[in-house]
């Protein structure tokens, strides 16, 4: 339903999604302006279910002012407490005054270790930015950050519009050992790179003086072996060129598979062997 709901707002025109949210900035620490649009989003995204204080199970790194609006790095980690049996089944990034307020939606595997997960996103306009764990007891947690920043869904992209065009869908896979693990700890990270241009739909060609059409990977899915470890529901909030970073636990696989599906239905695959991770 969550992705039924964002690609409504992408195709009916990002014009009238910016006019129907509101354009007003509101912050966590401040109080909440009269047209504050997270109740309406948390009832329509979560269906009008309780959302509880997330503060000591998930932590929201982002700037507090965005050197560029349009790549604003953002990671999201969770932690539970030593002898709770759950795990975290989703998280939800949801930048509150984005045309297209979803960004993503991550899926985590149960087996899979994954605790920490950044990405780059666009922000519109001062606002707010949540993000909500679903856990496997189906209760939800929420954090917010305020960040300033604003036009990041309409600047213009970052690389050549014919480079761009010819490199769609290649793929990219990097491993790494986790800094912050001890020596010998099973934890790891890697990272993928995708090359889209995620077009917003309200980029404007500065030749043609037209918009571009929004054209974004809605969908990414990654495997250990057989196993699946995460996959993405994505929006037009995700940054030019896709780029999620994420830890996991090795499982003793000798491959990782990818695959990537973008707006117009087209499919990117890859397969990199594992390698011993490195710092």
């Amino acid at each position: 339903m969550m992705r039924m709901w964002l690609r409504t707002i992408c195709r009916a025109g990002c014009a009238a999604a910016v006019i129907g949210i509101g354009t007003a900035a509101m912050a966590v620490a401040e109080p909440p302006a009269s047209s504050d649009p997270w109740p309406g989003l948390a009832g329509d995204v979560f269906k009008d279910r309780q959302l509880v204080d997330g503060s000591g199970l998930i932590v929201l790194d982002m700037p507090a002012r965005a050197e560029e609006a349009a790549v604003v790095p953002l990671t999201v980690r969770t932690s539970l407490p030593p002898g709770d049996g759950r795990y975290v089944k989703t998280l939800t990034i949801v930048i509150d005054q984005n045309p297209a307020p979803v960004a993503a939606t991550f899926e985590i595997e149960p087996n899979s270790g994954v605790s920490s997960i950044s990405t780059r996103v666009r922000v519109d306009s001062y606002t707010n930015v949540h993000a909500v764990a679903e856990l496997s007891d189906g209760r939800l947690y929420v954090v917010a950050t305020y960040v300033k920043a604003s036009g990041g869904c309409s600047a213009p992209a970052l690389k050549n519009a014919d480079d761009a065009k010819a490199n769609i869908g290649q793929l990219r896979f990097r491993q790494f050992a986790k800094p912050t693990e001890p020596a010998g700890s099973r934890q790891a990270e890697a990272q993928i790179m995708v090359r889209h241009p995620n077009n917003s739909g309200l980029q404007m060609d500065q030749v043609t003086r037209l918009y571009t059409p929004v054209y974004f990977v809605r969908e990414l899915r990654i495997w250990q072996g057989d196993e699946l470890l995460l996959s993405m529901d994505g929006g037009i909030s995700i940054s030019e060129d896709p780029n999620i970073r994420f830890d996991y636990v090795p499982n003793g696989a000798t491959v990782f598979r990818a695959e990537v599906i973008d707006t117009d239905d087209r499919v990117f695959t890859g397969e990199w062997p594992v390698e011993t991770p490195r710092m």
